[in-house]
């Protein structure tokens, strides 16, 4: 393609947010470059990845599952799951949370639309929160679940940006790693460099970082795009917030490809951007080791129901509100405080075939391909999703056993820490059972339950019926080892709403822009302390339209 000598902006990381930024400067006629370390088959980045969860208030498919929601409410479960603190680190999170808040029951929906999205009818209820209506978590079922997973969120984007490739508006430049940001009179002004060694590498397999040349390009702005820190552990280590969740996990495995390395933060901060809540992270407690990894570390995490028993790494029982399916960080609290950084769950054949998504793209065959027919023959067949058994089958965090001595035999067989004692786990088990005899009762994980088979989705695809865990018709008994699963960056780059990247003193820093996760999805952490699920995309999409249409708007 034709080299563009003097593009009117650059843009640092083709993942979504860069894609969406390119795309709304194409359809302004301007010209991009847009620069990514990896190689073309990695376009779209770690998106490309995800399950496709979006955040929609209100929205026609909630409406038609007898779901009454309102930005009122939304905002109600926004803010208090945020749990922002002082102006100067969480004064533009705000403003970006009512913006986005403004976006997710308005235009949001028709602007995908727009694009070819489409989600499937039955609304998921990620992050149910912790029994505080004012406190975390979401009030009703707002995760809509794109018809073609990650892929086709990345698609709508990409194919519009690659048909400006072909109009001579856009060039790519892969396997060029930005070292520096070129800054001139306090303006940054363009991008230094290193090229990358050629790599023919699959979609998210870690490639070379051989450096065979260096590059320089400049042009009137810089827009961030590179995304968060998951795949750096070291890094992840580094920023923990040891004082707020316990000690940093010793065992990480990876929800994010290698190259989700945070080298921008410190890039963009050398260059005048103020990075903000960089100890504010999105990671995941039930996360298992793939038996068939594309990155290294490569994890998958279980998306699970509310009906497994959680057991702490010693086998007790966590206390609400650490159930499946409800507090994230709560409960990853709870496990770091045991002095261990792993826990487990114990369910039944039954449980896992209802109850058990994984998340990714490519553990969604049926939904990523588009494909009803094989959509009805692995969600409502008898048996579990065919990926979810082969986790079940060659998973090493998987235990399978008719009784609860052979299943505690198999879980001491992998553990990390203490001998569980298989009396202690049957009689806790059997106290859970004898509150299954009854439609009612004081166990408040199965009044969570009882509640959630109130939703339509979860009754009818999402939540197994109770049942007596002991009971053989329902077995056999499944224990699953969880780890702590790196994903999301909750703080970054501290932006203005039109996405300008701010230096120590509030003030644009010109010719700098940044969106995405660099820039904790808008003003450096829209999200807070937590975050409602669905809504990491959709941040993608909003703080790169803001930067594409404001840098147009110029």
């Amino acid at each position: 393609m034709q080299r563009l000598e003097s593009p009117d902006a650059i843009v640092v990381g083709a993942g979504l947010a860069g894609l969406v930024a390119t795309h709304e400067l194409v359809l302004a006629g301007k010209s991009v470059l847009v620069l990514d370390q990896e190689n073309r088959a990695n376009l779209g980045g770690q998106a490309f990845w995800s399950l496709g969860g979006l955040f929609f208030v209100d929205s026609p498919e909630q409406r038609r599952m007898g779901i009454k929601d309102s930005r009122e409410l939304a905002r109600q479960d926004w803010f208090g799951s945020a749990a922002f603190e002082d102006a100067d680190h969480d004064d533009w999170g705000r403003r970006w949370a009512e913006a986005y808040l403004d976006f997710a029951s308005g235009e949001k929906r028709e602007y995908l639309h727009a694009l070819g999205l489409r989600s499937v009818p039955m609304v998921g209820w990620a992050e149910r929160g912790a029994a505080d209506p004012q406190g975390h978590g979401n009030s009703v079922p707002r995760f809509h679940l794109t018809w073609g997973t990650g892929p086709e969120v990345v698609r709508i984007f990409a194919e519009p940006v690659l048909a400006g490739e072909e109009r001579g508006l856009v060039e790519f430049e892969f396997r060029h790693r930005v070292d520096e940001l070129i800054v001139e009179d306090g303006a940054v002004v363009g991008v230094r460099g290193s090229v990358l060694a050629p790599s023919d590498e699959a979609r998210g397999v870690a490639s070379s970082r051989e450096v065979v040349g260096e590059f320089e390009r400049r042009a009137p702005a810089v827009i961030v795009t590179s995304g968060g820190i998951g795949g750096n552990h070291d890094l992840v280590r580094e920023t923990w917030p040891a004082e707020r969740m316990g000690p940093a996990p010793e065992h990480l495995i990876s929800g994010v490809p290698a190259y989700v390395d945070g080298r921008m933060l410190a890039i963009s901060e050398d260059a005048g951007a103020r990075i903000v809540n960089r100890d504010r992270m999105w990671h995941y407690t039930e996360g298992i080791h793939n038996w068939d990894p594309i990155w290294p570390d490569h994890a998958i995490r279980i998306i699970p129901g509310p009906s497994s028993l959680w057991l702490d790494a010693h086998g007790r029982r966590f206390p609400a509100p650490n159930f499946p399916g409800c507090d994230n960080l709560q409960t990853m609290r709870a496990i770091l405080a045991t002095g261990y950084d792993y826990s487990w769950f114990v369910l039944t054949q039954s449980v896992i075939e209802k109850e058990f998504a994984l998340s990714g793209s490519e553990q969604n065959p049926d939904i990523t391909e588009k494909d009803f027919r094989v959509l009805l023959r692995e969600r409502l067949a008898k048996g579990a999703p065919s990926p979810v058994e082969a986790f079940k089958e060659h998973g090493e965090d998987f235990v399978v056993a008719d009784d609860v001595a052979g299943l505690v035999a198999g879980m001491n067989s992998i553990t990390r820490g203490p001998l569980l004692d298989a009396a202690a786990v049957e009689e806790l088990i059997r106290a859970r059972d004898r509150e299954v005899a009854n439609a009612f009762s004081k166990d408040a994980q199965l009044m969570l339950v009882a509640n959630a088979r109130r939703s339509r989705t979860d009754k009818l695809v999402r939540v197994a019926k109770p049942h007596r865990m002991l009971d053989p018709e329902h077995g056999p008994l499944i224990a699953v080892r969880l780890n702590i699963l790196t994903r999301k960056t909750l703080g970054g780059i501290q932006t203005d709403l039109d996405s300008r990247a701010l230096g120590p003193d509030g003030e644009p820093v010109p010719g700098l822009y940044a969106a995405g996760e660099v820039a904790g999805f808008g003003g450096g952490g829209v999200h807070g302390h937590n975050a409602l699920e669905g809504t990491f995309l959709g941040g993608c999409i909003f703080s790169g339209r803001a930067a594409g249409r404001a840098l147009a708007a110029r």
